[in-house]
Formats: structure tokens, C-alpha cells, sequence
């Protein structure tokens, strides 16, 4: 016990030896100046990536609305297309009323066909601005990540120096 005691208040004689640096005042001066500057910067960064973060949001919410807008003029006009194809089959004579409703079928289904188109198109361009925005949202936090990084070398760097 007595040989484990003694090894253990050796290491710590050891260690402490060791650790010891020398600081001397204008090394710490150094050092508090760099943290500044790496929280200035930081800050900095955070809100370059915030502001980033606030207009890819916008971007992809006015995309969303745009698309929701589009999709509703295209819903409408096919509505309006069923209902002139309706009010036609129901204008035409009884003898002509099968060739009426071949015809509102064929403009009922030209209707729905562009409709869809016009909805899918808007769907696919709100997706890429989605996209983007989110790509934009990614690239603003990856370049802070990169400037706290920086900023907590430089600081090392600063530490360092003796």
C-alpha cells in the first residue's frame, strides 16, 4: 500500500512539474485578444448564416405560395371547362345529345390533362426552389462551421506562442 501511495504522489510531483508553463503577461494579453477576435467573428458568421437562413426561407415559402396559386387557376379552369362542357350537353337537342357528350368528355379530358400539367410543372419548380433554399441554408452553416473552426486555430495559435 505503502509502494502504491508513494507511486501516486510521484506522478502527481511528476505531472504537475510537467505542466508548468511559463505565462507571462503579454502571452495571456495575446491570447484574451485572439478569443475576442474569434467571438467577433463567430458572431459575425452566426448572423451572416441567420440572415442566409431568413431568405432561403422566404424563398421557399413564396415558392410554395406561387405554386399554390398556380395550381389553383389551373383547378378553376378545369372547372370552368367541365361546367361549359355540362351546360353544352345539356343546350344540345335530343338527337345531338350523344355527340354533345362525346365532345364535353373530350374537352373535359383536355382540360384535366393541362390542369394536371400545370400543376405538376408548378409543383416541380416550387421542389427546386425548396431545394435551393435548403442548399442555401446548408452552405451558410457549413461556412460558420468553418469560421469557428478557424477562430478556435487561431486562438490555439495565439496560446501557443510562448
Amino acid at each position: 500500500m505503502n509502494k502504491l501511495l508513494a507511486t501516486l504522489i510521484a506522478g502527481v510531483f511528476a505531472t504537475s512539474a510537467y505542466a508548468q508553463t511559463t505565462v507571462t503577461p503579454a502571452n495571456t494579453e495575446k491570447v484574451v485578444k485572439a478569443e475576442a477576435k474569434a467571438e467577433a467573428d463567430v458572431a459575425k458568421a452566426e448572423a451572416k448564416e441567420a440572415k442566409a437562413a431568413a431568405k432561403a426561407d422566404e424563398k421557399a415559402t413564396k415558392a410554395v405560395a406561387d405554386a399554390g396559386e398556380k395550381k389553383a387557376k389551373a383547378h378553376a379552369k378545369a372547372v370552368k371547362a367541365h361546367a361549359d362542357a355540362n351546360e353544352k350537353v345539356a343546350k344540345a337537342d335530343p338527337e345531338d345529345r350523344a355527340k354533345a357528350m362525346a365532345k364535353a368528355e373530350e374537352k373535359v379530358s383536355e382540360a384535366n390533362l393541362k390542369a394536371e400539367k400545370t400543376m405538376i410543372k408548378a409543383d416541380e419548380k416550387s421542389l427546386k426552389k425548396q431545394v435551393d433554399a435548403a442548399a442555401d441554408r446548408a452552405t451558410a452553416a457549413a461556412k460558420t462551421e468553418q469560421v469557428r473552426a478557424e477562430a478556435a486555430a487561431d486562438v490555439h495559435k495565439a496560446a501557443a506562442k510562448h
